[in-house]
């Protein structure tokens, strides 16, 4: 399960970024070509966090459609797996969205002084 590494990163990068602040609410964007599945992340987020500022932060995801180009008529084309075919008959695309994973929020507590 890669998701258990990948979300030990996020926990590392959020917690750089929160400065000792407690974290309240992390925003993911995943893609949907992307190969990481949000369930596994929101599992591994909840053990990755236990013992740190991000311990009860509320994790929201994102998921992003795949979507590519044709090469050969322009057209946009909505994709759920990695290929595809565009409606004039072409499967030569280049993907231009979906392979993505993004910490887009972090929302930490702010104390009153």
């Amino acid at each position: 399960m890669h998701e258990l590494g990948i979300t030990q990163n996020i926990v590392s990068i959020v917690k750089e970024h929160a400065k000792d602040k407690k974290v309240e609410r992390v925003l993911l964007e995943i893609g949907k070509l992307s190969a990481i599945m949000p369930d596994a992340v929101h599992f591994c987020f909840d053990v990755c966090s236990q013992g740190t500022i991000l311990e009860k932060a509320k994790l929201e995801i994102i998921e992003t459609p795949g979507l590519a180009v044709c090469r050969q008529c322009g057209a946009k084309i909505v994709l759920e797996k990695p290929f595809g075919k565009c409606n004039c008959g072409s499967t030569q695309l280049d993907l231009i969205a979906g392979d993505e994973l993004k910490i887009k929020e972090i929302e930490v507590e702010e104390l009153c002084v």
